[in-house]
């Protein structure tokens, strides 16, 4: 009985600290695009700036989640998860105190550096600790707190803004994050992916070849996509990634065993991951900023104004995750991906300077909808498509490829906002903002095309039994 009760706590306390920290994550995803307006009135710059003030964060956030996720393995998840929880906690605290833009984005990269070895951490240390039987029920409310996040970062983003000051995005971090990391250290159990080796080779390989990538992206709109600094990029970056490939087809241990890919569910939900994120991060980016520079509104006003479609997931996440449960995961993303591209669609269809709230009010709810849809059961498909063992680095693999997905979105949509409008009048901003949302809408409609290849509904994998090294025992 005792031990019964201790293995409950140990897992309501591993729910609640991977939560908290995943929450804090997510949210400085989202809190920062509703105060871009203002950053820009305080310290300055144009579109790149803004693009590098979010991207920054998911530049390192998604070079470094593998890396985070293989040194967890390696030398302790709870140790890790640690050091991460400290960076981004004091990478916040000097993001609100910069002087200038270049310092903002600079220390914005710091805090991505954190978050990168804390993330992917979350769901390994969530899953170690709570029984095969109520991992389900775990997962989902996990997907619902990060939905959570999603629904008031631009709401908790616009009110800080306007009723404080923008630095006060950064500011909240920080006493949650001071509280976390004594709890964290009290309650979380030390844990390691069995037989773990740190795959340097392969590391290098990942981490160069996304950092091109997204460094080309991303300065794609101030540079041109033909500028030698964005070709070498893509170029160099997409030739490292295919070494990754190959190294994780032939190498003896590597961080990422291609073989994952050959699983429909493990391939088919990180695919449909990768695009929904483009569409979804790449929209939020431009639509937060319309609200306010084309139609006029506060911050405040902008954020609860696309509460009906970012706080979806608090009303909708209990429900898909039940469907999920009843029916199996498939059905429940590929129709969410569906309206979450149909509310793209049917925002594109009425956006203009003029436009009414009640016109823009079936797509924010529709795509809302879609949105909770597809976060309820995506973590369970990607932790049930891999042994135990591999369930890290499957996290940091999922993860990578959405905040890849994340940065692609804003590069590309704010490249063709740039072409076809811009900042100058509200007129402009509509007409550049428009055509970016047809592609978005047309990203995560190839997602729900994509999401058909993950099996019907199959039993979740049972984890292999861990190790003695596995069920190390929490230090005193």
């Amino acid at each position: 009985m005792d031990q019964h009760r201790s293995d409950r706590s140990r897992a309501v306390w591993a729910l609640v600290i991977t939560s908290v920290a995943s929450f804090m994550a997510a949210l400085d995803n989202l809190v920062v695009t509703t105060a871009l307006p203002s950053i820009r009135d305080s310290l300055g710059g144009g579109l790149e700036e803004l693009e590098w003030t979010v991207n920054a964060y998911t530049l390192t956030f998604a070079v470094l989640l593998m890396t985070g996720a293989a040194l967890g393995d390696r030398f302790g998840r709870r140790r890790l998860f640690l050091v991460g929880l400290a960076v981004f906690t004091g990478a916040s605290a000097a993001a609100a105190l910069s002087p200038g833009i270049n310092e903002l984005i600079a220390f914005r990269a710091v805090q991505g550096i954190g978050a990168a070895i804390m993330m992917p951490l979350t769901l390994t240390l969530l899953t170690a600790a709570v029984p095969a039987a109520r991992r389900g029920m775990a997962l989902g409310i996990f997907g619902a707190v990060t939905g959570l996040a999603v629904a008031s970062g631009p709401l908790i983003g616009g009110s800080l803004t306007e009723h404080i000051s923008w630095q006060w995005i950064f500011w909240l971090n920080v006493p949650i994050g001071l509280i976390l990391l004594p709890v964290a250290r009290l309650r979380l159990r030390e844990s390691y992916a069995p037989n773990s080796r740190l795959d340097v080779p392969g590391t290098l390989l990942v981490s160069g070849g996304l950092f091109g990538i997204v460094y080309a992206l991303v300065s794609a709109t101030g540079d041109g996509w033909t500028s030698p600094t964005v070709l070498t990029g893509l170029l160099v970056g997409t030739a490292l990634l295919a070494g990754f490939v190959h190294h994780g087809f032939t190498a003896k241990n590597p961080m990422l065993p291609m073989r994952l890919f050959r699983d429909r569910a493990f391939f088919g939900i990180n695919i449909a991951s990768l695009l929904m994120f483009l569409g979804m991060f790449g929209s939020i980016f431009l639509l937060s900023q319309f609200l306010q520079s084309a139609l006029g509104y506060s911050p405040t006003e902008a954020g609860l104004r696309m509460l009906p479609w970012t706080g979806m997931p608090m009303l909708v996440a209990p429900i898909a995750g039940y469907l999920s449960d009843r029916y199996g995961g498939r059905p429940v993303v590929v129709t969410g991906l569906a309206l979450q591209a149909l509310g793209l669609g049917l925002f594109a269809t009425v956006l203009a300077p003029d436009v009414s709230y009640a016109a823009q009010l079936p797509g924010l709810i529709i795509g809302g909808i879609g949105m909770a849809m597809y976060f309820a059961p995506a973590a369970s498909l990607v932790m049930s498509s891999v042994r135990s063992g591999e369930q890290g680095i499957a996290s940091g693999a999922n993860n990578a490829l959405r905040e890849v997905g994340g940065a692609l979105g804003v590069a590309v949509l704010g490249s063709v906002f740039a072409a076809q409008g811009g900042y100058e009048s509200p007129q402009g901003f509509s007409d550049g903002t428009v055509p970016a949302l047809w592609i978005g809408a047309g990203a995560v409609a190839l997602a729900a095309l994509v999401a058909l290849l993950i099996p019907g509904r199959r039993t979740a994998a049972t984890p292999d039994p861990e190790p003695a090294e596995d069920r190390t025992p929490v230090a005193a």
